[in-house]
This record gives C-alpha cells, structure tokens and sequence, in this order.
C-alpha cells in the first residue's frame, strides 16, 4: 500500500505480522495488543481492502471513547488516501444532525456504541450491509459498562460477516463475547507493551506542597483526551479525586 510507505512504515510490528494476513484472508480474529502496537494498521489493511465506495455502510468499528473514534478515523483516513472511502465517526457531545447528513453516503463508520444505537433508533444507521465488524479496545468496552449495548449492536449486522476483535486483555467477558458472536476466531498475541517512541516522557522534580497545583495546571494545558494519575496512598488518591471533582 502506498500510503503506507508515505507513511514511512518500513517493518511491521508484531501484531501487524500476525494479523494482518488472516484479516486480509477473511478470517475472524482475536488480537491481544496494547496501544502503541500498530492494530490500527492492523485492521485497517483488511477495511481498506474489501471496502468499495458507494455501496453501503459496509465497516463498523466499535470504540469506547470519541477520542479513540476521532483516532481511528483520522487513521484510516490516512491509510486510505489512495482509495478515497467516505469514513464518518459518530458520537456523543456534538449535534447529531450533522453526522445523520453524512451517515447517507457513508462506506466506514467509527463510533462509539451509545451514539451507534441512538442512530440505529432513529433508523438514521442501517447495518444490513456490514461485512466488517471491528471491537476495537473491546476490554475498555466492557469495563465502561456497553457490554448490554456492544451486543444490540452486534445483533443488527449480518450473521456473514468478518469479526475483527481488539484488546489489551483477554479478560473472560471478552472471551465469553468473542465465543458468542464471532466463527472460530483465530487468537493472536503481541508482546503487552507501548512502544517508547511514541511517548513523551517528563519527569517533574517537585517538592510535595507543589504536586497537586502542578498536576492542575498540567490538566488545564496540555491537550488529553484520557489521563490517568496513579498516587502513592489511598489517602492521596482521596485528596486527589475529591480536589478534582
């Protein structure tokens, strides 16, 4: 793929390696690996590739979050930039009628399942087509309580589909979904890590008094969709989050 060179990928990570050619031979697949490990690439390579345009919704990806919505899609976009698809991400916290004008021509859509469901109600979404079904950050999913509404979603795609399942972990919710709805999945594994080149590592060296005034104006100025703050007590944990709210 072209846009992949532009991109300057010379050697595929391992999950990359391992799931690319049974995604690609329409096989369904369970894929443990991290953020950072390249899945999205992953499973781009096989949207891309059985994608046409102008015949339908035919890729749903599932995420838990608009941010991860708003990557994938600008991801996909950007591997699919030498066969333009109309790729629209949906979700909550922006006007929906903007999204159901753009959902009328759509090939690929990325979004989050509470939003996906409100536009199947509104018979604003129509999954008939849908070959490709992506779980992306399934274990995130399922811990942010749509287990309930991951499954209403499954059930409106066609049974002759291809499954492509992502996950941090194989927990047993995501074993028992993955037994559920997808045909005898192939597991593949990637070494649980993020790749270090794509952080930005800063070290504050702060006395005690100064941590939480400095974490406050983190938070106001830098730009993140997620954060998490690990603390060394409970009791710091409580001052934290109660200091927060």
């Amino acid at each position: 793929m072209k846009s992949i060179e532009d991109a300057k990928f010379e050697k595929p990570t391992e999950i990359q390696e391992k799931a690319v050619p049974l995604i690609l031979a329409g096989q369904d697949v369970i894929a443990e690996a991290a953020t950072g490990s390249g899945k999205t690439l992953a499973f781009a390579s096989g949207i891309i590739e059985k994608t046409e345009k102008g015949k339908g919704i035919q890729t749903l990806v599932l995420t838990p979050t608009r941010e991860l919505a708003q990557q994938d899609a600008s991801a996909l976009s950007e591997f699919s930039r030498y066969k333009p698809l109309k790729l629209v991400a949906v979700f909550g916290g922006v006007a929906i009628n903007p999204q159901i004008e753009q959902l009328r021509t759509a090939d690929v859509v990325i979004g989050t399942p509470g939003r996906i469901l409100d536009h199947i109600g509104r018979r604003t979404l129509n999954l008939s087509r849908v070959n490709t079904l992506v779980l992306d950050e399934a274990d995130r999913m399922l811990d942010m309580g749509f287990i309930d509404d991951v499954k209403k979603i499954v059930r409106e795609c066609p049974l002759e589909r291809q499954t492509l399942l992502f996950s941090a972990t194989i927990s047993a919710d995501v074993a028992r979904l993955a037994r559920k709805y997808m045909k005898e999945p192939v597991k593949v594994t990637a070494e649980t890590y993020v790749n270090p080149k794509k952080l930005t590592q800063v070290y504050y060296d702060v006395p005690d008094k100064s941590k939480f005034s400095l974490l406050v104006h983190l938070l106001e100025h830098e730009k993140a969709g997620l954060v998490m703050v690990f603390c060394n007590t409970r009791k710091n944990t409580d001052f934290v989050a109660n200091n927060l709210k």
